[in-house]
């Protein structure tokens, strides 16, 4: 009984934190795509592999984070307050790139230039793996 009533309780926070990693994801993503200079969606209908090769190096470097943050904060406040940082951090990255280094980004995406999406997706993916690494402390 003990072994059951263990599981449940841990299944139980298992499906509140995945619910919860889940939205801030997706509003990460709402956001993300809303402040990003060109329309990835349209892009990727379209067959725009380097709008795909950038979201989802944001999104991997968001998430990247928010799992660090799951597994190493104690209550559900902690957790969110890490989520939210670690959106505005990817956010501020990709902002700080597209105004200092690569201020043509939204017509190099446009374009599909698949050298412009590995170069944002390796930034996406080393500041969430840094991000991570200091939740850890």
């Amino acid at each position: 009984m003990y072994l059951e009533d263990d599981f449940l309780a841990n299944a139980a926070a298992f499906v509140v934190a995945f619910l919860i990693a889940g939205a801030f994801t997706i509003v990460f993503k709402v956001i993300y795509q809303a402040i990003t200079p060109y329309k990835e969606s349209q892009l990727i209908r379209e067959g725009n592999s380097a709008a795909a090769i950038v979201l989802g190096g944001a999104l991997l470097g968001y998430v990247l984070p928010l799992a660090s943050a799951l597994a190493n904060t104690a209550t559900l406040l902690e957790f969110c307050a890490w989520a939210a940082l670690a959106g505005v951090i990817q956010i501020v990255t990709f902002t700080v790139i597209r105004i200092t280094v690569m201020k043509d980004v939204a017509e190099r995406v446009k374009r599909g230039e698949i050298a412009a999406a590995l170069y944002l997706l390796s930034i996406s993916l080393a500041v969430g793996v840094l991000n991570a690494a200091c939740m850890t402390a």
